[in-house]
Protein backbone atom coordinates (compact mmCIF):
# COMPACT_ATOMS: atom_id res chain seq x y z
CA UNK A 1 0.00 0.00 0.00
CA UNK A 2 2.90 2.35 0.83
CA UNK A 3 4.44 1.59 -2.58
CA UNK A 4 1.16 2.44 -4.33
CA UNK A 5 0.82 5.65 -2.30
CA UNK A 6 4.38 6.65 -3.23
CA UNK A 7 3.68 5.92 -6.91
CA UNK A 8 0.53 8.05 -6.83
CA UNK A 9 2.43 10.96 -5.25
CA UNK A 10 5.10 10.65 -7.93
CA UNK A 11 2.43 10.74 -10.65
CA UNK A 12 0.84 13.87 -9.12
CA UNK A 13 4.21 15.68 -9.10
CA UNK A 14 4.91 14.64 -12.68
CA UNK A 15 1.50 15.89 -13.81
CA UNK A 16 2.13 19.29 -12.20
CA UNK A 17 5.49 19.51 -13.94
CA UNK A 18 3.97 18.56 -17.31
CA UNK A 19 1.12 21.06 -16.91
CA UNK A 20 3.63 23.81 -16.15
CA UNK A 21 5.61 22.96 -19.28
CA UNK A 22 2.46 23.28 -21.41
CA UNK A 23 2.44 27.04 -20.75
CA UNK A 24 4.91 28.00 -23.45
CA UNK A 25 6.24 31.53 -23.93
CA UNK A 26 5.71 33.26 -27.26
CA UNK A 27 8.21 32.01 -29.82
CA UNK A 28 10.59 34.60 -31.29
CA UNK A 29 11.69 34.30 -34.91
CA UNK A 30 15.31 33.73 -33.92
CA UNK A 31 14.40 30.72 -31.76
CA UNK A 32 12.36 28.93 -34.44
CA UNK A 33 13.86 25.69 -35.70
CA UNK A 34 13.21 26.77 -39.29
CA UNK A 35 15.88 29.46 -38.89
CA UNK A 36 18.54 27.01 -37.68
CA UNK A 37 21.00 25.67 -40.32
CA UNK A 38 20.28 21.98 -39.67
CA UNK A 39 16.61 22.54 -40.54
CA UNK A 40 17.21 24.53 -43.74
CA UNK A 41 15.42 21.73 -45.66
CA UNK A 42 12.12 23.07 -44.26
CA UNK A 43 12.45 26.01 -46.65
CA UNK A 44 12.86 23.56 -49.55
CA UNK A 45 9.25 22.57 -48.80
CA UNK A 46 8.18 26.19 -49.26
CA UNK A 47 7.83 26.84 -45.52
CA UNK A 48 8.84 30.05 -43.76
CA UNK A 49 8.63 31.59 -40.27
CA UNK A 50 4.96 32.60 -40.71
CA UNK A 51 2.91 30.51 -43.10
CA UNK A 52 -0.53 31.13 -44.53
CA UNK A 53 -2.90 28.30 -43.62
CA UNK A 54 -5.66 28.83 -46.18
CA UNK A 55 -5.46 27.81 -49.83
CA UNK A 56 -8.30 28.13 -52.34
CA UNK A 57 -6.34 28.98 -55.46
CA UNK A 58 -4.54 31.71 -53.56
CA UNK A 59 -2.87 31.59 -50.15
CA UNK A 60 -4.23 33.54 -47.20
CA UNK A 61 -5.61 33.35 -43.68
CA UNK A 62 -7.00 35.88 -41.23
CA UNK A 63 -7.26 33.78 -38.06
CA UNK A 64 -5.04 33.08 -35.11
CA UNK A 65 -1.29 32.60 -35.57
CA UNK A 66 -0.43 29.15 -34.18
CA UNK A 67 3.13 27.97 -33.53
CA UNK A 68 3.79 24.25 -33.78
CA UNK A 69 6.36 22.54 -31.58
CA UNK A 70 8.64 19.56 -32.03
CA UNK A 71 7.50 16.83 -29.60
CA UNK A 72 11.05 15.46 -29.38
CA UNK A 73 12.60 18.61 -27.87
CA UNK A 74 9.77 21.09 -27.14
CA UNK A 75 11.32 23.62 -29.54
CA UNK A 76 9.11 25.86 -31.74
CA UNK A 77 9.34 25.01 -35.44
CA UNK A 78 7.36 27.74 -37.26
CA UNK A 79 3.93 29.35 -37.26
CA UNK A 80 0.78 28.99 -39.36
CA UNK A 81 -1.95 31.59 -39.75
CA UNK A 82 -5.22 29.71 -39.18
CA UNK A 83 -8.49 30.32 -41.01
CA UNK A 84 -11.24 32.59 -39.81
CA UNK A 85 -14.89 31.73 -40.46
CA UNK A 86 -14.81 34.38 -43.20
CA UNK A 87 -11.91 32.49 -44.81
CA UNK A 88 -13.96 29.31 -44.57
CA UNK A 89 -16.95 30.86 -46.31
CA UNK A 90 -14.81 32.28 -49.09
CA UNK A 91 -12.96 28.98 -49.57
CA UNK A 92 -16.03 26.77 -49.70
CA UNK A 93 -17.60 28.98 -52.35
CA UNK A 94 -14.47 28.75 -54.47
CA UNK A 95 -14.30 24.97 -53.95
CA UNK A 96 -17.90 24.55 -55.13
CA UNK A 97 -17.19 26.63 -58.23
CA UNK A 98 -13.99 24.69 -58.93
CA UNK A 99 -15.94 21.43 -58.74
CA UNK A 100 -18.07 22.48 -61.71
CA UNK A 101 -14.93 22.57 -63.85
CA UNK A 102 -13.31 19.45 -62.37
CA UNK A 103 -16.43 17.28 -62.75
CA UNK A 104 -16.35 17.87 -66.52
CA UNK A 105 -12.79 16.56 -66.86
CA UNK A 106 -12.86 12.91 -68.07
CA UNK A 107 -11.97 10.46 -65.28
CA UNK A 108 -8.77 9.13 -66.99
CA UNK A 109 -7.51 12.72 -67.37
CA UNK A 110 -8.27 13.32 -63.70
CA UNK A 111 -6.22 10.19 -63.04
CA UNK A 112 -3.31 11.64 -65.01
CA UNK A 113 -3.26 14.70 -62.76
CA UNK A 114 -3.38 12.48 -59.66
CA UNK A 115 -0.42 10.57 -61.16
CA UNK A 116 1.51 13.83 -61.37
CA UNK A 117 0.66 14.56 -57.72
CA UNK A 118 2.16 11.19 -56.79
CA UNK A 119 5.32 11.95 -58.78
CA UNK A 120 5.65 15.38 -57.15
CA UNK A 121 5.35 13.77 -53.70
CA UNK A 122 8.04 11.22 -54.64
CA UNK A 123 10.50 14.03 -55.35
CA UNK A 124 9.97 15.48 -51.87
CA UNK A 125 9.47 12.22 -49.97
CA UNK A 126 12.53 12.51 -47.70
CA UNK A 127 11.91 16.14 -46.81
CA UNK A 128 8.22 15.47 -46.15
CA UNK A 129 9.09 12.37 -44.12
CA UNK A 130 11.53 14.46 -42.08
CA UNK A 131 8.80 17.06 -41.47
CA UNK A 132 6.44 14.34 -40.24
CA UNK A 133 9.15 13.24 -37.80
CA UNK A 134 9.84 16.80 -36.68
CA UNK A 135 6.25 17.99 -36.22
CA UNK A 136 4.31 14.78 -35.42
CA UNK A 137 7.11 12.85 -33.70
CA UNK A 138 7.08 9.47 -35.44
CA UNK A 139 10.41 7.97 -36.45
CA UNK A 140 11.89 8.90 -39.83
CA UNK A 141 11.25 5.58 -41.58
CA UNK A 142 7.60 5.76 -40.54
CA UNK A 143 7.39 9.37 -41.70
CA UNK A 144 8.74 8.45 -45.13
CA UNK A 145 6.48 5.39 -45.17
CA UNK A 146 3.47 7.60 -44.54
CA UNK A 147 4.27 9.80 -47.54
CA UNK A 148 4.83 6.60 -49.54
CA UNK A 149 1.24 5.60 -48.70
CA UNK A 150 -0.02 8.79 -50.38
CA UNK A 151 2.19 8.03 -53.39
CA UNK A 152 0.91 4.44 -53.54
CA UNK A 153 -2.72 5.54 -53.34
CA UNK A 154 -2.08 7.97 -56.21
CA UNK A 155 -0.72 5.07 -58.29
CA UNK A 156 -3.75 2.97 -57.34
CA UNK A 157 -6.15 5.80 -58.17
CA UNK A 158 -4.65 6.26 -61.65
CA UNK A 159 -5.68 2.74 -62.62
CA UNK A 160 -9.00 3.11 -60.84
CA UNK A 161 -9.80 6.20 -62.94
CA UNK A 162 -10.26 3.89 -65.96
CA UNK A 163 -12.30 1.30 -64.07
CA UNK A 164 -14.96 3.00 -61.93
CA UNK A 165 -18.50 2.52 -63.13
CA UNK A 166 -21.66 0.51 -62.73
CA UNK A 167 -23.07 -2.59 -64.41
CA UNK A 168 -25.50 -2.97 -67.28
CA UNK A 169 -28.29 -5.07 -65.77
CA UNK A 170 -30.86 -7.30 -67.51
CA UNK A 171 -34.20 -5.54 -67.92
CA UNK A 172 -37.40 -7.58 -67.69
CA UNK A 173 -38.98 -5.29 -70.30
CA UNK A 174 -38.30 -5.72 -74.00
CA UNK A 175 -36.60 -2.76 -75.68
CA UNK A 176 -35.28 -1.42 -72.37
CA UNK A 177 -31.80 -1.08 -70.86
CA UNK A 178 -31.16 -0.99 -67.11
CA UNK A 179 -27.86 0.56 -66.00
CA UNK A 180 -26.15 2.02 -62.94
CA UNK A 181 -24.64 5.46 -63.33
CA UNK A 182 -22.07 6.68 -60.79
CA UNK A 183 -21.41 10.42 -60.37
CA UNK A 184 -19.24 12.41 -57.94
CA UNK A 185 -20.92 13.60 -54.75
CA UNK A 186 -19.44 17.10 -55.23
CA UNK A 187 -17.39 18.52 -52.36
CA UNK A 188 -15.60 16.16 -49.98
CA UNK A 189 -14.58 17.63 -46.62
CA UNK A 190 -11.58 15.86 -45.11
CA UNK A 191 -10.72 16.28 -41.41
CA UNK A 192 -7.56 14.42 -40.45
CA UNK A 193 -5.84 13.65 -37.14
CA UNK A 194 -2.29 14.36 -35.93
CA UNK A 195 -1.10 10.75 -35.99
CA UNK A 196 -1.27 10.27 -39.78
CA UNK A 197 -1.11 13.85 -41.06
CA UNK A 198 -0.23 12.87 -44.67
CA UNK A 199 -1.50 9.36 -45.41
CA UNK A 200 -5.13 9.75 -44.34
CA UNK A 201 -5.49 12.88 -46.46
CA UNK A 202 -3.89 10.96 -49.33
CA UNK A 203 -6.32 8.03 -49.03
CA UNK A 204 -9.24 10.42 -49.29
CA UNK A 205 -7.82 12.99 -51.69
CA UNK A 206 -6.55 10.71 -54.46
CA UNK A 207 -9.71 8.57 -54.60
CA UNK A 208 -12.07 11.54 -54.25
CA UNK A 209 -10.28 13.40 -57.06
CA UNK A 210 -10.45 10.62 -59.65
CA UNK A 211 -14.14 10.23 -58.78
CA UNK A 212 -14.62 13.87 -59.82
CA UNK A 213 -14.89 15.58 -56.45
CA UNK A 214 -13.32 18.74 -55.09
CA UNK A 215 -11.68 18.45 -51.64
CA UNK A 216 -11.60 20.72 -48.60
CA UNK A 217 -8.94 19.66 -46.06
CA UNK A 218 -8.66 20.56 -42.39
CA UNK A 219 -5.68 18.91 -40.74
CA UNK A 220 -4.88 18.83 -37.04
CA UNK A 221 -3.75 22.26 -35.72
CA UNK A 222 -0.65 20.66 -34.16
CA UNK A 223 0.51 19.41 -37.59
CA UNK A 224 -0.40 22.50 -39.62
CA UNK A 225 3.04 22.79 -41.21
CA UNK A 226 2.59 19.34 -42.76
CA UNK A 227 -0.81 20.38 -44.15
CA UNK A 228 0.72 23.50 -45.70
CA UNK A 229 3.73 21.66 -47.18
CA UNK A 230 1.59 18.91 -48.75
CA UNK A 231 -0.88 21.42 -50.18
CA UNK A 232 1.95 23.45 -51.75
CA UNK A 233 3.04 20.32 -53.64
CA UNK A 234 -0.51 19.49 -54.76
CA UNK A 235 -1.27 23.11 -55.69
CA UNK A 236 1.77 23.32 -57.98
CA UNK A 237 0.54 20.29 -59.95
CA UNK A 238 -2.94 21.79 -60.29
CA UNK A 239 -1.56 25.14 -61.40
CA UNK A 240 0.75 23.48 -63.97
CA UNK A 241 -2.30 21.73 -65.44
CA UNK A 242 -4.42 24.91 -65.37
CA UNK A 243 -6.85 23.29 -62.94
CA UNK A 244 -8.46 25.61 -60.35
CA UNK A 245 -6.45 25.38 -57.13
CA UNK A 246 -9.65 25.27 -55.08
CA UNK A 247 -10.16 21.69 -56.29
CA UNK A 248 -7.79 20.85 -53.41
CA UNK A 249 -8.51 23.56 -50.86
CA UNK A 250 -6.86 23.80 -47.44
CA UNK A 251 -8.37 25.39 -44.36
CA UNK A 252 -6.18 25.17 -41.23
CA UNK A 253 -8.16 25.74 -38.08
CA UNK A 254 -9.62 24.43 -34.86
CA UNK A 255 -12.97 23.16 -33.65
CA UNK A 256 -14.88 26.15 -35.07
CA UNK A 257 -13.84 25.23 -38.61
CA UNK A 258 -14.56 21.54 -38.03
CA UNK A 259 -18.01 22.35 -36.69
CA UNK A 260 -18.72 24.59 -39.66
CA UNK A 261 -17.80 21.76 -42.04
CA UNK A 262 -19.98 19.25 -40.20
CA UNK A 263 -23.02 21.54 -40.27
CA UNK A 264 -22.58 22.84 -43.81
CA UNK A 265 -24.98 21.35 -46.37
CA UNK A 266 -22.54 22.36 -49.13
CA UNK A 267 -20.14 19.67 -47.85
CA UNK A 268 -21.55 16.64 -49.66
CA UNK A 269 -19.41 14.07 -47.83
CA UNK A 270 -17.44 14.64 -44.64
CA UNK A 271 -14.59 12.24 -43.96
CA UNK A 272 -13.55 12.51 -40.31
CA UNK A 273 -10.61 10.77 -38.64
CA UNK A 274 -10.24 11.22 -34.90
CA UNK A 275 -11.52 10.11 -31.52
CA UNK A 276 -14.79 8.27 -31.02
CA UNK A 277 -16.00 11.05 -28.72
CA UNK A 278 -15.56 13.81 -31.30
CA UNK A 279 -16.61 11.50 -34.14
CA UNK A 280 -19.98 10.95 -32.49
CA UNK A 281 -20.53 14.72 -32.33
CA UNK A 282 -19.54 15.05 -36.00
CA UNK A 283 -21.84 12.19 -37.01
CA UNK A 284 -24.82 13.75 -35.24
CA UNK A 285 -24.24 17.15 -36.83
CA UNK A 286 -23.93 15.65 -40.31
CA UNK A 287 -26.93 13.36 -39.83
CA UNK A 288 -29.03 16.26 -38.61
CA UNK A 289 -28.76 17.73 -42.12
CA UNK A 290 -29.10 14.27 -43.76
CA UNK A 291 -25.54 14.54 -45.02
CA UNK A 292 -23.02 11.79 -45.66
CA UNK A 293 -20.14 11.02 -43.30
CA UNK A 294 -17.19 8.64 -43.46
CA UNK A 295 -15.89 7.97 -39.96
CA UNK A 296 -12.51 6.50 -38.98
CA UNK A 297 -12.49 6.57 -35.18
CA UNK A 298 -10.92 4.71 -32.26
CA UNK A 299 -9.64 1.17 -31.94
CA UNK A 300 -9.04 -1.09 -28.94
CA UNK A 301 -7.19 -3.70 -30.93
CA UNK A 302 -6.26 -7.18 -29.77
CA UNK A 303 -3.68 -9.79 -30.70
CA UNK A 304 -4.67 -13.35 -29.74
CA UNK A 305 -1.87 -15.92 -29.39
CA UNK A 306 -2.70 -19.62 -29.19
CA UNK A 307 -0.48 -22.35 -27.81
CA UNK A 308 0.54 -23.54 -31.30
CA UNK A 309 1.69 -20.08 -32.45
CA UNK A 310 5.14 -19.44 -33.87
CA UNK A 311 6.68 -17.22 -31.20
CA UNK A 312 9.33 -16.04 -33.67
CA UNK A 313 6.45 -14.23 -35.38
CA UNK A 314 4.57 -13.27 -32.22
CA UNK A 315 7.28 -11.30 -30.41
CA UNK A 316 8.27 -8.89 -33.24
CA UNK A 317 4.61 -8.53 -34.27
CA UNK A 318 3.43 -7.59 -30.77
CA UNK A 319 6.43 -5.27 -30.36
CA UNK A 320 5.75 -3.40 -33.61
CA UNK A 321 1.99 -3.23 -33.06
CA UNK A 322 2.26 -1.91 -29.50
CA UNK A 323 5.40 0.24 -29.68
CA UNK A 324 5.37 1.49 -33.29
CA UNK A 325 4.52 5.22 -33.56
CA UNK A 326 4.74 5.20 -29.73
CA UNK A 327 1.36 3.48 -29.58
CA UNK A 328 -0.35 6.34 -31.44
CA UNK A 329 -1.79 4.42 -34.39
CA UNK A 330 -5.51 3.77 -34.46
CA UNK A 331 -4.47 0.16 -35.19
CA UNK A 332 -1.93 -0.08 -32.35
CA UNK A 333 -2.26 -3.23 -30.24
CA UNK A 334 -3.75 -2.37 -26.84
CA UNK A 335 -4.61 -5.93 -25.68
CA UNK A 336 -2.50 -9.08 -25.97
CA UNK A 337 -4.38 -12.29 -25.17
CA UNK A 338 -2.03 -15.20 -24.43
CA UNK A 339 -3.03 -18.80 -23.93
CA UNK A 340 -2.33 -19.66 -20.31
CA UNK A 341 0.20 -22.34 -21.28
CA UNK A 342 2.54 -19.81 -22.97
CA UNK A 343 1.71 -16.64 -21.02
CA UNK A 344 4.82 -16.44 -18.82
CA UNK A 345 7.22 -17.37 -21.62
CA UNK A 346 5.84 -14.74 -23.99
CA UNK A 347 5.81 -12.00 -21.34
CA UNK A 348 9.45 -12.73 -20.50
CA UNK A 349 10.52 -12.67 -24.15
CA UNK A 350 8.48 -9.56 -24.88
CA UNK A 351 9.95 -7.65 -21.93
CA UNK A 352 13.45 -8.49 -23.22
CA UNK A 353 12.46 -7.22 -26.68
CA UNK A 354 11.11 -3.99 -25.15
CA UNK A 355 14.45 -3.47 -23.39
CA UNK A 356 16.21 -3.48 -26.77
CA UNK A 357 14.03 -0.76 -28.32
CA UNK A 358 16.24 2.18 -29.30
CA UNK A 359 14.69 5.40 -27.98
CA UNK A 360 15.85 8.72 -29.38
CA UNK A 361 15.33 11.60 -31.78
CA UNK A 362 12.76 10.47 -34.34
CA UNK A 363 14.80 11.78 -37.31
CA UNK A 364 17.82 9.65 -36.28
CA UNK A 365 17.82 6.64 -38.62
CA UNK A 366 18.75 4.26 -35.77
CA UNK A 367 15.79 5.25 -33.57
CA UNK A 368 12.85 2.83 -33.29
CA UNK A 369 10.75 4.75 -30.77
CA UNK A 370 10.07 8.46 -30.49
CA UNK A 371 7.99 10.77 -28.31
CA UNK A 372 4.28 11.13 -27.73
CA UNK A 373 2.79 14.01 -29.69
CA UNK A 374 1.82 16.35 -26.82
CA UNK A 375 2.19 16.95 -23.09
CA UNK A 376 -1.51 16.09 -22.74
CA UNK A 377 -0.75 12.64 -24.19
CA UNK A 378 1.94 12.15 -21.53
CA UNK A 379 -0.62 12.95 -18.82
CA UNK A 380 -3.09 10.46 -20.33
CA UNK A 381 -0.32 7.84 -20.26
CA UNK A 382 0.36 8.49 -16.57
CA UNK A 383 -3.34 8.39 -15.73
CA UNK A 384 -3.77 5.07 -17.52
CA UNK A 385 -0.78 3.49 -15.75
CA UNK A 386 -2.13 4.71 -12.42
CA UNK A 387 -5.60 3.30 -13.12
CA UNK A 388 -4.16 -0.02 -14.26
CA UNK A 389 -2.27 -0.38 -10.98
CA UNK A 390 -5.33 0.64 -8.96
CA UNK A 391 -7.39 -2.01 -10.75
CA UNK A 392 -4.93 -4.78 -9.88
CA UNK A 393 -2.46 -4.68 -12.75
CA UNK A 394 1.30 -5.09 -12.46
CA UNK A 395 3.69 -3.03 -14.57
CA UNK A 396 6.30 -5.56 -15.72
CA UNK A 397 8.05 -3.13 -18.04
CA UNK A 398 8.07 0.68 -18.33
CA UNK A 399 5.37 2.84 -16.81
CA UNK A 400 7.42 5.99 -16.35
CA UNK A 401 8.13 9.32 -18.04
CA UNK A 402 11.67 9.55 -19.38
CA UNK A 403 13.87 12.28 -17.92
CA UNK A 404 14.80 14.06 -21.14
CA UNK A 405 13.46 16.96 -23.25
CA UNK A 406 10.30 16.23 -25.20
CA UNK A 407 7.30 14.01 -24.58
CA UNK A 408 9.01 10.70 -23.99
CA UNK A 409 7.52 7.87 -21.95
CA UNK A 410 8.61 4.28 -21.51
CA UNK A 411 6.83 1.66 -23.63
CA UNK A 412 4.82 -0.24 -21.06
CA UNK A 413 3.59 -3.79 -20.42
CA UNK A 414 0.89 -4.44 -17.81
CA UNK A 415 -0.14 -7.93 -16.65
CA UNK A 416 -2.60 -9.36 -14.15
CA UNK A 417 -5.76 -7.47 -15.13
CA UNK A 418 -9.08 -9.20 -15.90
CA UNK A 419 -10.25 -9.03 -19.51
CA UNK A 420 -13.17 -6.76 -18.55
CA UNK A 421 -11.27 -4.25 -16.39
CA UNK A 422 -12.46 -0.73 -17.20
CA UNK A 423 -8.95 0.46 -18.13
CA UNK A 424 -8.58 -2.49 -20.53
CA UNK A 425 -11.79 -1.37 -22.23
CA UNK A 426 -10.50 2.21 -22.52
CA UNK A 427 -8.50 3.20 -25.58
CA UNK A 428 -5.44 5.11 -24.35
CA UNK A 429 -3.48 6.64 -27.24
CA UNK A 430 -0.13 5.66 -25.75
CA UNK A 431 2.30 2.70 -25.75
CA UNK A 432 0.57 0.62 -23.05
CA UNK A 433 -0.03 -3.09 -23.72
CA UNK A 434 -2.37 -5.04 -21.44
CA UNK A 435 -1.38 -8.74 -21.41
CA UNK A 436 -4.26 -11.07 -20.52
CA UNK A 437 -4.59 -14.85 -20.04
CA UNK A 438 -7.20 -17.05 -21.72
CA UNK A 439 -8.09 -20.75 -21.75
CA UNK A 440 -10.40 -21.45 -24.68
CA UNK A 441 -11.01 -20.25 -28.23
CA UNK A 442 -14.64 -19.49 -27.51
CA UNK A 443 -13.93 -17.19 -24.57
CA UNK A 444 -11.07 -15.29 -26.24
CA UNK A 445 -13.07 -14.67 -29.43
CA UNK A 446 -15.82 -13.22 -27.21
CA UNK A 447 -13.29 -11.11 -25.29
CA UNK A 448 -11.86 -9.75 -28.53
CA UNK A 449 -15.36 -8.57 -29.49
CA UNK A 450 -16.55 -7.26 -26.12
CA UNK A 451 -15.01 -3.77 -26.46
CA UNK A 452 -17.01 -0.99 -28.09
CA UNK A 453 -14.56 -0.44 -30.96
CA UNK A 454 -14.10 -2.80 -33.87
CA UNK A 455 -11.10 -1.70 -35.91
CA UNK A 456 -8.27 -4.25 -36.07
CA UNK A 457 -7.56 -7.72 -34.67
CA UNK A 458 -5.13 -10.57 -35.20
CA UNK A 459 -4.60 -14.17 -34.16
CA UNK A 460 -1.46 -16.28 -34.20
CA UNK A 461 -2.08 -19.97 -34.81
CA UNK A 462 -1.31 -22.82 -37.21
CA UNK A 463 -4.77 -24.39 -36.87
CA UNK A 464 -6.53 -24.00 -40.23
CA UNK A 465 -9.99 -24.59 -38.81
CA UNK A 466 -9.44 -21.95 -36.12
CA UNK A 467 -8.25 -19.48 -38.75
CA UNK A 468 -11.47 -19.78 -40.73
CA UNK A 469 -13.62 -19.64 -37.58
CA UNK A 470 -11.77 -16.40 -36.74
CA UNK A 471 -12.56 -15.00 -40.19
CA UNK A 472 -16.16 -16.24 -40.08
CA UNK A 473 -19.45 -14.91 -38.65
CA UNK A 474 -18.65 -15.96 -35.05
CA UNK A 475 -15.04 -14.80 -35.20
CA UNK A 476 -13.63 -11.27 -35.01
CA UNK A 477 -16.16 -8.47 -35.48
CA UNK A 478 -13.52 -5.99 -36.66
CA UNK A 479 -13.03 -4.32 -40.03
CA UNK A 480 -9.43 -5.57 -40.19
CA UNK A 481 -9.06 -9.26 -39.31
CA UNK A 482 -5.51 -10.61 -39.56
CA UNK A 483 -3.77 -13.94 -39.15
CA UNK A 484 -0.11 -14.29 -38.11
CA UNK A 485 0.66 -10.61 -38.68
CA UNK A 486 0.30 -7.52 -36.41
CA UNK A 487 -2.85 -5.41 -36.04
CA UNK A 488 -1.12 -2.41 -37.63
CA UNK A 489 0.49 -1.83 -41.02
CA UNK A 490 -2.47 -2.14 -43.40
CA UNK A 491 -1.89 -2.21 -47.17
CA UNK A 492 -3.57 0.39 -49.39
CA UNK A 493 -5.20 -2.17 -51.74
CA UNK A 494 -7.80 -3.25 -49.19
CA UNK A 495 -10.63 -1.19 -47.73
CA UNK A 496 -9.52 0.28 -44.39
CA UNK A 497 -11.93 0.93 -41.53
CA UNK A 498 -13.83 -0.62 -38.66
CA UNK A 499 -17.17 -1.44 -37.11
CA UNK A 500 -19.19 -0.36 -34.06
CA UNK A 501 -17.71 2.72 -32.35
CA UNK A 502 -14.91 2.82 -34.92
CA UNK A 503 -17.51 4.39 -37.20
CA UNK A 504 -18.16 1.97 -40.07
CA UNK A 505 -16.31 4.01 -42.71
CA UNK A 506 -14.00 2.56 -45.36
CA UNK A 507 -11.13 4.32 -47.11
CA UNK A 508 -8.35 3.55 -49.59
CA UNK A 509 -8.70 0.36 -51.65
CA UNK A 510 -11.23 -2.27 -52.78
CA UNK A 511 -14.59 -0.60 -53.52
CA UNK A 512 -14.12 2.31 -51.07
CA UNK A 513 -14.41 4.63 -54.09
CA UNK A 514 -18.18 4.12 -53.98
CA UNK A 515 -18.40 6.22 -50.82
CA UNK A 516 -17.17 9.24 -52.79
CA UNK A 517 -19.85 8.89 -55.46
CA UNK A 518 -23.63 8.77 -55.75
CA UNK A 519 -25.41 5.99 -57.60
CA UNK A 520 -28.36 6.35 -59.95
CA UNK A 521 -30.33 3.41 -61.35
CA UNK A 522 -31.32 4.35 -64.90
CA UNK A 523 -33.89 2.72 -67.18
CA UNK A 524 -33.73 3.62 -70.86
CA UNK A 525 -36.60 2.80 -73.21
CA UNK A 526 -35.32 2.48 -76.78
CA UNK A 527 -38.53 0.87 -78.12
CA UNK A 528 -41.82 2.35 -79.33
CA UNK A 529 -43.85 0.61 -76.61
CA UNK A 530 -44.36 1.38 -72.92
CA UNK A 531 -44.51 -1.90 -71.00
CA UNK A 532 -44.64 -1.56 -67.19
CA UNK A 533 -42.61 -3.57 -64.70
CA UNK A 534 -44.14 -6.56 -62.94
CA UNK A 535 -46.51 -6.98 -65.91
CA UNK A 536 -48.85 -4.23 -64.69
CA UNK A 537 -51.51 -3.07 -67.16
CA UNK A 538 -52.62 0.55 -66.79
CA UNK A 539 -54.97 1.34 -69.67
Amino acid sequence: MLQLSFALSRHVLLRKRILASCKRPAAFMSTLLINQPQYAWLKDLGLKEENEGVYNGIWGGRGELVTTYCPANDEPIASVRQASLEDYEETIKKAKEAWKIWADVPAPKRGEIVRQIGDALRKKIKDLGSLVSLEMGKIFVEGVGEVQEYVDVCDYAVGLSRMIGGPVLPSERPGHALIEQWNPVGLVGIITAFNFPVAVYGWNNAIAMICGNACLWKGAPTTSLISVAVTKIVAKVLEDNKVPGAVCSLICGGADIGTAMARDERVDLLSFTGSTKVGKQVALMVQERFGRSLLELGGNNAIVVFEDADLNLVIPSALFAAVGTAGQRCTSARRLFLHESIHDEVVEKLAKAYAQVRIGDPWDSTTLYGPLHTKQAVMMFLDAVEQAEQQGGSVVYGGKVLNRPGNYVEPTIVTGLPHNASIVHTETFAPILYVLKFKTEEEVFAWNNEVKQGLSSSIFTKDLGRIFRWLGPKGSDCGVVNVNIPTSGAEIGGAFGGEKHTGGGRESGSDSWKLYMRRSTCTINYSKDLPLAQGIKFQ
